[in-house]
């Protein structure tokens, strides 16, 4: 939780210090992190990347495991304009089109493989084979999504709002301290000689991270000083005590009953009036501080650090004084026209994005309502083997090179030699111990495995190793069939998620489906046809 108040905004420039002082002799841009971590009572809003493999919509007011929908061969009735390199006239590694979006094989290929990869899920499911036009064509879609939900102005949702102004002040604060810091903070070695003398037990690395974060910290609040005066501030005194009193109301009045006993991030948006929230509580050159931007910034503070006066103007002054060193330093920042740096820019745009894909996957799906006990009862009978006991395997395996070294060990191995020495001259990974595996861990290469009996020698076969598909031979040492299970009702939070998902699922795939005909694209055939799924490197 980012700390704020008094002693907050100290700590907030101490992470930023720390990761200065790594850079204190260097003349080269220095690297600062303003990043916070989420509150700790915020309902979280998901930043992940639409091109990756991500988490899809949760369910209505109550959060289920999340699963990746199966890829299937589907062959929507599209528009796309399907042309050869020579034809399409841009970038050679550029497989798709839509809109102003361009998808890259780069791209394509590392979604391919999160589609691979197997899921955790709490029920049962048959892995099934992908293949780059499907993956490609679901790309396509997420794109249009996104560009749907900015047509659907979805970006003017509040919380999504509050959300992008934080990343971006947080941006803008660590270009401008960059620019501010960047090869004025050295320390010399005299120096740590000195801080070493006062304090023996402090290595040179520590005294050296201890004397930067001092003269950093020195030099921001000097600036912020000058800051301060140039751009004019006032606070705004006459309003202190009426936010006093709003906080308390909000505290100890709230509208809806809370669990908790803190103000949260919903009452900010929903019990506050438009009034309230406009009420200013300082100014400075050309930009304000209101009493929103004050609860949000009590909000960023995790609730048992926060103030305990702020039932008193004294301390609603406080924690402004506290917060008021990012609205200032970001107004600088737009001031020396940071705020028009292409790669932030481009941040914004795709924070945007992820904003938009998400709000528009949790539109589609909000109407879906909670099965009955008949309904679950008879999901159930139709669908044990899902909820039973997984088959599994216990095995040994040695992860090899290549298909030519895979062969080569099999061989040895057929000829008699000692498993484990095999494994120790031939494995990329040479301490391994013998394991249980499912199609849990498994994903599509599962069946495969599940052919061979005990102390067999499968392969060469495929399996997943780190972040890739790599070739293997695996010894199975023991295979334990899977078991179905009569319902009961402990059962019934995994039955109404795999329905639950199901459901989604299929209004997701409808819902591309429509977009691919709506939003005309590009795919560029001739750049999928030597993409094997099993087969990237």
């Amino acid at each position: 939780m980012r700390e704020s108040g008094n002693q907050g905004i100290s700590l907030c420039f101490l992470g930023l210090l720390i990761l200065l002082c790594h850079s204190c002799d260097t003349a080269g841009p220095v690297a600062i992190d303003t990043a916070s971590p989420p509150r700790a009572d915020q309902e979280r809003i998901d930043t992940k990347q639409p091109e990756a493999k991500q988490p899809e919509t949760e369910r209505p007011e109550t959060k289920r495991p999340e699963t990746k929908p199966a890829v299937a061969e589907q062959k929507p009735k599209e528009q796309p304009i399907v042309k050869t390199p020579a034809e399409a006239g841009v970038n050679s590694n550029i497989v798709a089109k839509i809109g102003d979006y361009v998808i890259t094989r780069e791209e394509l290929e590392k979604r391919i493989i999160s589609e691979l990869q197997p899921d955790y899920e709490q029920y049962q499911k048959q892995a099934e084979p992908v293949n780059a036009k499907t993956v490609l064509l679901k790309m396509i879609a997420e794109k249009a999504m996104v560009m749907d939900a900015r047509k659907l102005n979805y970006l003017e949702d509040e919380r999504i709002q509050a959300s992008l102004k934080r990343f971006e002040q947080r941006d803008l604060a660590r270009l401008l301290l960059a620019s501010h810091l960047k090869g004025k903070i050295t320390v010399t070695e005299a120096e740590i000689d000195e801080k070493i003398k006062t304090n023996p037990g402090l290595s040179r690395a520590q005294a050296k991270t201890m004397l930067g974060r001092a003269k950093a910290n020195n030099r921001l609040s000097q600036y912020y000083r000058e800051l301060y005066e140039t751009l004019h501030v006032q606070k705004v005194s006459r309003n202190f005590a009426g936010a006093a009193q709003i906080h308390q109301r909000l505290l100890y009045r709230p509208k809806t009953p809370r669990k908790v006993r803190w103000i949260q991030d919903a009452q900010i948006r929903d019990e506050l009036t438009p009034e309230e929230k406009n009420i200013v509580l300082a100014t400075y050159d050309n930009g304000k501080v209101t009493l929103k931007d004050w609860f949000d910034a009590l909000c960023d503070i995790g609730p048992p650090s926060r103030p305990r006066d702020l039932n008193s103007a004294a301390g609603v002054e406080r924690l402004l004084d506290s917060i008021l060193r990012m609205p200032i330093f970001v107004a600088k920042a737009r001031l020396l026209g940071l705020d028009k740096d292409e790669n932030l820019l481009k941040q914004i745009k795709e924070r945007e994005d992820t904003h938009l894909f998400n709000e528009a996957r949790r539109e589609k799906v909000k109407a879906l309502s909670d099965p009955n006990e008949k309904e679950l009862i008879d999901y159930f009978e139709k669908n044990k083997e899902a909820f039973g006991t997984r088959k599994a395997l216990k095995i040994e395996q040695i992860w090899c090179q290549d298909l030519k070294t895979a062969r080569k060990v099999k061989a040895e191995l057929d000829s008699g030699k000692d498993f484990e020495a095999v494994r120790q001259k031939y494995s990329l990974q040479k301490k391994a111990s013998p394991f249980d595996t499912s199609s849990q861990s498994e994903g599509i290469f599962f069946e495969d495995l599940w052919k061979g009996e005990p102390n067999e020698i499968v392969g060469p076969a495929k399996g997943f190793y780190r972040e890739q598909i790599k070739w293997r031979i695996v010894k199975i040492l023991e295979k334990t069939p899977g078991k179905v299970k009569e319902y009961s009702s402990s059962m019934k939070e995994d039955i109404e998620t795999k329905m639950w998902d199901e459901q989604r699922n299929a209004i997701l795939e409808n819902y591309r489906k429509e977009l691919l005909e709506k939003y005309p694209h590009e795919i560029y055939a001739e750049r999928l046809r030597d993409i094997d799924p099993l087969d990237i490197p």
